[in-house]
Parts: C-alpha cells; sequence; structure tokens
C-alpha cells in the first residue's frame, strides 16, 4: 500500500519541488521511503509502505525491462504469481507484483486492464507513445485523483492534498458534490467537492495524451441475477471464498484482521485458519459502553488466534475531531471513522496489513432497510393507483404501519432507498439552505425500480466506494495500515452479486446464504445475534459539553466560513443535537480544515 503522484508536463525536471511536497502531503501513506523518477515530459513520484519484496527491486517508480514504461502503482495485485508466470517472456527484476503490471502492458497495452485482479490506483507512462495510462480498480478500494494545472500540466495524486500541496491548483468548491453529502453524508465517488479536481471512478481507465483527457469505463457489475439452488450455491460461496483469502494472504510481513464477531468477520477469520493456522487478530471496544468483544473473543478461542483486544478510554472527542478529521479532505459525516480510525492505530502496532469484512451487507443482503425495502416491494403495489388512494383513505380512519406510510409517500423501492435510507437533508431543506444543485450518480447498469439486487447493485456502486471505502482507506492510510477486503475479490463478489434474492434474505432471515454457508465456522454464540454497527451513538456525543461548545463555535458564528456556503439563519433550525446536526458539523469541520473559494 503506497502513495502515488505525478506531473504531466513539459520540462518536468521542473517541477522537481511541488512533487516533493506532494509525496511529502501523502507521506502517512507510505513512510518506509520516497522515490521520484523523471522523463522529459513525465514526473513521477512515489511513497512507499512494504509489503511485497521489501528490496530495492520492489521500489517505485518502477522502471519496464526497456526502460521505456515507468509505472506508480497504490494497491496489491491478488494472484499475482499465477500472472507472471502468465508472460515468461518480460525479464522480471524483482518478486513485485507492481512488474506484473509492466509485464502485461508491454503484451497488451491498455487491454491489460480486463484481467488485472485486485485493488489498485495507478499510472503508467508510456516514453514512447508519450502517454499516461491509468486505472482504479472495479470496486474503488483504492483512490485516484487529478487536475490540470495553470500551464495545461496533467496533476494526479492518491489524496486531494497532495494535489493541493503541488501549488499549482486553487480549489473552487463543488456545489453539485456539497448537494450530495448533505444529502448522504459523503462525497459521491463520481465527484470530488471540488469543481476543478476530479476523481477517476471505480472501474475506469484514464488515457491522457497530447494534453487531452479521455476517461472510459472498463468494467460494469453483472447486471442480470442466476438460477442456483441453495446448496449448490453453498458449496460455491466457501469455495470462491477461500480462493479469495488465500490470494489476499500474499505479503512479506504479517498478516491480520479484524475481528469484531460480527458474522462477517468471523467468517474470514474462521477461513483464515485454514491456511494461517497461528493468524493475529484485533478487536476494539471503547470501555463502559456497549460492544462486541466477548463474541470475538469466542471465536479467537475456537481458532486460537493471537487475539488482541483494544480497550480504549474515551478521549477528548474534540481532541479526537481535530486530530484524525484533517485525513478526510472532504466532508464526511459517518461517524464511525473515529473509533475505525482507532482501531487502525492499535492495529499498526503489530501488523502491517489486515483483513477486513466490509461490504458483507450489500453482498449478501444484510441491512435491515433491506428487509423493510423487502416488505415493501411484497405487500405492495405502488403503481396501482386506486389502491393508493383505497390505503390513503383508510389511513384517515386509522393508524398506517410505517411501511405502508412509506409506500404512500414513495413511488418504488428505489425512490424509498435513495430518498429515505442514509438520508440526512431533502432537497427542500437544501434549497433552504442555499444549496440547489441536484446531482445523480451514474450507475453500471439500469436498475429495475423495485428489485432488492438492484438495490444492493447500487449501494455496491455508490456507498460502497464513496463512504465505506473512504473511511477504510484514510483511517488505515493515516496510520500506514494496508486494509485488504476478500469479499470485493471480483470472482467472489460477482457471484454473490449474480444470487437470487431469496438466497439473500427473506421475511424472517437476512444473509441466508452466509448463514447456510458459514453457519458450522461459528460459535452458537454468534449464530443468532443482531447486527450491530461499528460506531457511536451522536446524541450521547452532543451530550457532552465540550463538543457542544466546539460546535457552537463553527455552527453558531455567522463569520464562520461555512457560511460561504450554506444560509447561516436556515442552518440554525437544524442543530438539534441529531444527524442533520452532526452532518453540518462535519461540513463546517472541513470548510475550518481547508480553504473555501466559491
Amino acid at each position: 500500500m503506497c502513495g502515488i503522484a505525478g506531473i504531466i508536463a513539459k520540462n518536468s525536471g521542473s517541477y522537481q519541488h511541488p512533487l516533493q511536497q506532494m509525496t511529502d502531503a501523502i507521506a502517512h501513506r507510505g513512510p518506509d521511503s520516497a522515490h521520484f523518477e523523471f522523463y522529459p515530459n513525465a514526473a513521477l513520484g512515489h511513497r512507499r509502505l512494504s509489503i511485497i519484496d521489501l528490496s530495492d527491486n520492489g521500489k517505485q517508480p518502477m522502471f519496464s525491462s526497456t526502460g521505456n514504461e515507468c509505472i506508480v502503482l497504490n494497491g496489491e495485485i491478488y494472484g499475482y504469481k499465477n500472472i507472471k508466470s502468465q508472460y515468461p517472456e518480460y525479464s522480471y527484476r524483482g518478486t513485485s507484483d507492481t512488474e506484473v503490471i509492466l509485464a502485461m502492458y508491454q503484451r497488451k497495452k491498455e487491454n491489460l486492464i480486463h484481467d488485472l485482479p485486485g485493488m489498485f490506483a495507478f499510472a503508467l507512462w508510456d516514453e514512447e507513445k508519450q502517454q499516461l495510462f491509468c486505472a482504479r480498480d472495479r470496486f474503488g478500494e483504492k483512490p485516484f485523483y487529478y487536475a490540470i494545472g495553470p500551464d495545461n500540466e496533467f496533476i494526479f495524486a492518491s489524496e486531494i492534498k497532495a494535489l493541493l500541496a503541488s501549488g499549482l491548483i486553487r480549489p473552487q468548491v463543488n456545489h453539485e458534490a456539497l448537494s450530495h453529502y448533505l444529502q448522504y453524508g459523503y462525497v459521491s465517488t463520481y465527484q470530488s467537492i471540488y469543481s476543478n479536481i476530479f476523481t477517476l471512478p471505480p472501474a475506469h481507465q484514464l488515457i491522457w495524451k497530447d494534453g487531452k483527457v479521455l476517461v472510459s469505463r472498463y468494467y460494469s457489475l453483472p447486471a442480470d441475477d442466476m438460477r442456483i439452488s441453495l446448496s449448490e450455491a453453498k458449496e460455491e460461496f466457501v469455495h470462491l471464498l477461500k480462493n479469495a483469502i488465500k490470494k489476499q494472504l500474499v505479503a512479506d510481513v504479517e498478516i491480520g484482521s479484524f475481528l469484531s464477531g460480527g458474522l462477517d468477520s468471523s467468517s474470514v477469520v474462521a477461513l483464515i485458519h485454514e491456511f494461517l493456522p497461528h493468524q493475529t487478530t484485533i478487536s476494539f471496544g471503547y470501555d463502559n459502553e456497549s460492544n462486541e468483544l466477548h463474541y470475538a473473543k469466542g471465536i479467537a478461542e475456537r481458532y486460537r488466534t493471537k487475539h488482541i483486544e483494544i480497550h480504549e478510554k474515551k478521549q477528548s472527542l474534540v481532541q479526537s475531531l481535530l486530530n484524525v478529521s484533517p485525513f478526510l479532505d472532504e466532508p464526511f459525516a459517518d461517524r464511525s471513522y473515529l473509533p475505525h480510525f482507532e482501531i487502525c492505530r492499535a492495529a499498526v502496532k503489530n501488523l502491517k496489513v489486515v483483513l477486513s469484512g466490509d461490504a458483507g451487507d450489500e453482498l449478501f443482503g444484510g441491512y435491515s432497510f433491506y428487509t423493510v425495502e423487502n416488505m415493501m416491494k411484497n405487500h405492495f403495489t405502488y403503481q396501482n393507483i386506486i389502491a393508493k388512494f383505497g390505503l390513503s383513505l383508510y389511513g384517515k380512519v386509522k393508524e398506517l404501519s410505517f411501511v405502508s406510510q412509506q409506500n404512500l409517500k414513495y413511488n418504488s423501492v428505489l425512490d424509498f432507498h435513495q430518498n429515505h435510507v442514509r438520508n440526512f437533508f431533502s432537497h427542500e431543506e437544501q434549497s433552504a439552505l442555499g444549496v440547489q444543485r441536484d446531482y445523480h450518480q451514474p450507475y453500471s447498469f439500469s436498475p429495475d425500480q423495485d428489485s432488492l439486487n438492484d438495490i444492493m447493485r447500487i449501494d455496491l456502486e455508490k456507498f460502497v466506494p464513496g463512504n465505506m471505502l473512504v473511511k477504510s482507506d484514510r483511517m488505515a492510510m493515516a496510520n500506514s495500515l494496508e486494509v485488504r477486503t476478500p469479499f470485493l475479490d471480483k470472482d467472489f463478489a460477482e457471484f454473490c452479486i449474480q444470487l437470487p434474492q431469496q438466497l439473500k434474505l427473506d421475511a424472517e432471515n437476512d444473509k441466508i446464504i452466509l448463514r447456510e454457508a458459514m453457519n458450522s465456522y461459528w460459535t452458537e454464540q454468534i449464530k443468532n445475534r443482531s447486527k450491530q454497527g461499528f460506531g457511536s451513538i451522536i446524541e450521547d456525543w452532543f451530550a457532552e459539553d465540550e463538543l457542544i461548545a466546539f460546535s457552537d463555535s463553527l455552527l453558531r458564528d455567522p463569520q464562520q466560513k461555512i457560511f460561504k456556503l450554506i444560509d447561516f439563519k436556515e442552518s440554525q433550525k437544524h442543530l438539534n443535537k441529531d444527524m442533520k446536526h452532526w452532518n453540518l458539523f462535519q461540513l463546517a469541520l472541513w470548510a475550518e480544515n481547508n480553504k473555501i473559494h466559491l
């Protein structure tokens, strides 16, 4: 895991200082070393976190065997040893996964991307073509940002802060991205919070040539569901997950795993045991707060792991926010980023690489709102106007259930999901705040308005890369820790995406395929436990005087930076110590940490 940066411009040697400023800004992503390479028209920089091939042969920027190509890579190419054997004509100089991409490029050029597995963001300069080829992994595990400088320089990096550190960009706030943040609590994975800084979306490639940028999608989620029995699905599920985990256990440093005691992380730990009998597991919990440590301990004992429990005493929330929020670069309202930072900080004392159980809920149908949406889908037809009218009349004489109320309010299950689930500010509330630019993210498929599987696909293309993986990457990298996500292995994820809905959830059960396939691997204690989120309750946080005082300093003063973006008077209506308050508080904190230009 590393940090990458580069400037494509004539007389690239004159950009040595800006490039070093860029890599210095992301030193946390790669504290082991920093290197630079220069062609006449391309300057490439790299910060290294040494995981595979710890020798100098693994350092980046890395030249190809001919010297015509040079690459900087952030991420890991899983199964690279097998790929390497398929390109025997290339003269390998080391054992790193990075060199495999150079071998693939010499034979396939840009078409290599269709055969490249793993989590990655890379930039490859071709001196003969005078072309930069960049790509980002299918699910968005690794970030890639770029901008155009004042003299038409193409500038790229792993994080926005590196682009700003170049001194070549004067960032302008993107009001579409601001609208998305106010509604969902994170910036869309297709945009950045700045209108003149761009993100390469997941599953996309970019080619820079002759001063022009061409971005295109190279991968789409499978859009159709398969037909398969439960017994067949269980067997294939375990087979593919074992393969995914085996590939992700390759490293030249010790690997461990996060163990929350939930179904997903427990499954990962159980299967790791088949390949690493003496693995290290790490669990986290705040003292005097409900946590999952006892569930995790049971799994750790069953698989005889070297188990590390982190009992963290609550520190000053204000100090934690001041320490951690600068790593985010964009406004971000997921409250669990603070405990996530703490577990990563604890993990790196013992490990450089950990495996995570992220994305299981989106793949297996694990969220409670999926169950609600299933009830809405199965018990009412939105398009039936007569039924809606009758339900409305019934509601005047007797209180309607929650599901029936939502059936009246929204036009489809998808409409409910997009405008009710994980929502902060409605379009009307945003308009009152002075933000009126709505943004609709594109998808790689055309969703069925009432398909739960398509809603899960949307979450994989929207919430997972825009929120979950941003949190995972930034908090881990802030601590120089690599986090790997086996559930997002291409073969395993594609299989789960295509499973029929009835193998994921019904009226009584969620995560059916996971429970059926992995039940024998779990302890009795966790088999029927309910889901517990990793985070803290906002209302409890706002009960602390210090946090309220900090919030007031940012949100009760009309001279604060946030009020260049939203209306002060209207914002005061939403400071009720709830999630909307938290959303505005995080926006204000981001504005305070960053330059604001309209």
